[in-house]
């Protein structure tokens, strides 16, 4: 991107939102204006790509709808977008989802998602050891 354009839209880019990648399923929450009321909707679905740079930065989630496969393409620092909730994480092994579009029933849906196994078992030693050091404090001042 030229440095000029990033420098005059650097203030517009979103820092706020939590950062997602492809393959995670998120929940994205829209202002939607209907006559002079204003509402949040949710959309709810799979991140398929991440496209640009910048201020022209967009993300596409796909879902299924009845039976059928429905995207939606979001601009990142749209000032619509309230918030950007993730729901599950995964490790997708491409850039671009593009062949859940050949997929259906729960196959679309299926992503190889993020073990947690491990960090939640080095959570549980790290508890332990602090409970040892803890008791062990005690004994030593004595």
């Amino acid at each position: 991107m030229n440095p000029i354009i990033r420098e005059i839209t650097a203030h517009q880019v979103r820092k706020d939102l939590s950062p997602f990648k492809v393959g995670d399923g998120v929940r994205v929450h829209t202002k939607v204006r209907e006559g002079d009321k204003e509402r949040v909707q949710v959309y709810a679905g799979i991140v398929i790509a991440r496209k640009g740079t910048g201020i022209a930065e967009t993300f596409t989630v796909r879902r299924l709808s009845y039976g059928e496969g429905v995207e939606r393409v979001f601009p990142v620092n749209s000032p619509n977008i309230e918030k950007v909730e993730i729901e599950r994480e995964s490790q997708p092994m491409r850039a671009r989802l593009y062949y859940l579009r050949k997929r259906t029933g729960k196959a679309a849906m299926a992503i190889k998602e993020k073990d947690r196994g491990a960090e939640i078992h080095a959570q549980h030693e790290a508890e332990k050891a602090a409970k040892a050091a803890a008791k062990a404090a005690p004994a030593a001042a004595s």
